[in-house]
């Protein structure tokens, strides 16, 4: 999980039951039914420098440019069935911030390389552990951190905070999943490597849907829950 400074208090965020991973906080007074509209503010990003030589990759700046409009459009996507995507803030308005963090592209040759044989997963199936990462990533895999935070939008008031990162893996050892399972995520993986920016559009992608739904269950629920 990453730290940049974006989100107002660190230690208050906790895993979270309804999702993989994802570490929240959310004001237990809050009443989401109060809300039904949503502003995207602009998004920020935070480049963090490679940790070695090896692992360091030029970026084009618009490929960042492209990056945050694809998860603005991912995030308007997903929200505009239930709740309408307005400009300004207002009574009745969840601002949402979003910083961008640990982004690094897919290094799309290494990463073809290292998934031309397509049962290689199951020899490898600890890589990435010893360094601290899950099973089956690699370092040239992609990776993409995100710092959200949710205001009220007459008061500035902070709604929630959450944080995740996602990393790309050419396969997965998960000891409930089957080979099958396996080696769809290999295939995935296999597709994936041939574009550098796959990983975090596909984890845009994710956490645009995760927002819809948890506003969607949180305005259904009563406040206490």
């Amino acid at each position: 999980m990453t730290k940049s400074g974006y989100l107002s208090d660190y230690a208050r965020l906790k895993p979270t039951p309804w999702s993989d991973g994802i570490e929240c906080w959310r004001d237990p007074k809050i009443d989401a039914r109060n809300y039904d509209k949503v502003l995207i503010s602009r998004i920020v990003l935070s480049l963090t420098p490679p940790k070695d030589k090896e692992s360091e990759q030029l970026v084009d700046p618009g490929d960042l440019k492209a990056l945050t409009d694809y998860f603005y459009g991912s995030l308007v996507k997903a929200l505009k069935p239930q709740m309408q995507v307005v400009e300004n803030p207002g009574p009745g308005v969840v601002v949402i911030g979003i910083a961008l963090t640990s982004l690094v592209p897919t290094a799309v040759s290494k990463s073809v390389t290292g998934t031309l044989i397509p049962y290689a997963f199951i020899a490898e199936a600890s890589s990435g552990v010893a360094s601290g990462r899950p099973a089956g990533s690699t370092p040239y895999m992609g990776e993409t951190g995100m710092e959200m935070q949710f205001r009220d939008g007459a008061s500035g008031a902070i709604l929630a905070e959450c944080r995740d990162t996602e990393i790309g893996r050419k396969y997965a050892a998960d000891s409930s999943s089957n080979a099958a399972g396996a080696a769809q995520t290999w295939a995935g993986g296999y597709v994936n490597s041939f574009q550098a920016w796959s990983y975090a559009k596909n984890a845009f992608d994710k956490w645009s849907m995760l927002v819809a739904k948890r506003l969607a269950d949180l305005r259904a629920a009563n406040p206490a829950q």
